[in-house]
């Protein structure tokens, strides 16, 4: 069904019970997934990425409620979950009025995300990214929602700042409020930062993770980052990292807003508090020493090879921690 179809089922409270969210608009996925979700006394299991685990998710929807209520299952994940898994879940769906299942898959490979979802009680959706008009319109909503003075020039440049990822741009809200006066693009530009801080993070998780790194370093050297500049974002993350560590050895949660001030998109701070915990306080310690001290060198001697500096640090980094 199109999006159109979900909001008419919406307003007629005719959904059906399994339905699968995709494709690439994650902001649509969340939105929807949140209005289907709102079943009143639902007994609801939520997994999200690596918390999916289906023998859990199985005896969610096997089992009765005493009390006639619904069992409700969420399961988000970036990667497609098994045809067998998904039948065995809409089908328990079928066979028993008070199970409801979401499904929202938002990973990039679409094709053939819902064939499980069949029958009179299952659907899906694919949501497609908004028009540049649309997505401002909706900016400008949940910006009036959070209590953000967004003129439209402001709401366009957030947008693009974030390649006109709607779920990226209204994340941005909640700390553009905290300013609490009219957010311009000046204030935009001073406290927003954009996809390409995003990639230049996906490339320094790849080396922390000891995974093959060179393609992305060759293209943010391409794309005009210097080597100190990647250098120096490497350190700021891992120590970003060391502080996620600890705040959660201490606190036992893992909050962005208690370690930086401010709260990241929840997929972002999910992923760093995930990798921080998987690096040792004396891989910390060495990781860190030696950036500092390759920082130090880049800019003390001058050498025209920095980029053979800067590759010959991460091979190292990646062996100490």
């Amino acid at each position: 069904m199109t999006r159109q179809d979900l909001d008419r089922h919406l307003q007629n409270h005719t959904t059906p019970r399994a339905m699968a969210l995709f494709g690439e608009s994650h902001f649509f996925i969340d939105r929807y997934a949140t209005a289907l979700a709102r079943i009143e006394g639902a007994s609801v299991l939520s997994m999200y990425h690596d918390e999916y685990d289906f023998s859990t998710a199985k005896a969610h929807l096997s089992q009765g409620s005493l009390f006639g209520d619904q069992n409700l299952l969420i399961v988000k994940h970036e990667k497609k979950l098994p045809k067998a898994e998904l039948d065995t879940f809409v089908e328990l769906v079928g066979k028993n009025p008070d199970n409801t299942f979401i499904y929202c898959y938002v990973g990039d490979d679409v094709k053939s995300v819902d064939t499980a979802f069949k029958g009179s009680h299952a659907g899906s959706v694919r949501f497609y990214s908004p028009f540049a008009n649309e997505a401002r319109a909706i900016l400008l909503q949940e910006a009036q929602k959070a209590g953000v003075q967004l003129d439209n020039q402001a709401a366009f440049h957030l947008l693009d700042i974030h390649n006109n990822d709607l779920s990226l741009a209204c994340n941005e809200l909640s700390k553009l409020s905290i300013l609490g006066k009219p957010i311009t693009m000046k204030e935009i530009d001073e406290h927003v930062y954009g996809l390409s801080e995003i990639k230049l993070d996906h490339f320094i998780t790849q080396v922390i993770e000891k995974k093959e790194f060179l393609p992305s370093l060759r293209h943010l050297l391409e794309s005009g980052e210097n080597e100190i500049q990647i250098l120096t974002a490497i350190s700021g993350f891992l120590t970003q990292l060391y502080l996620f560590h600890i705040s959660i050895k201490i606190h036992g949660i893992a909050d962005s807003a208690l370690v930086l001030g401010y709260k990241l998109p929840g997929f972002i701070e999910k992923e760093r508090a995930s990798l921080s915990i998987k690096i040792t306080p004396n891989g910390y310690k060495k990781g860190i020493n030696l950036l500092l001290d390759t920082e130090l060198k880049m800019k003390s001697t001058g050498s025209p090879d920095q980029e053979a500096l800067l590759l010959s640090a991460l091979l190292k980094l990646q062996s100490v921690l």
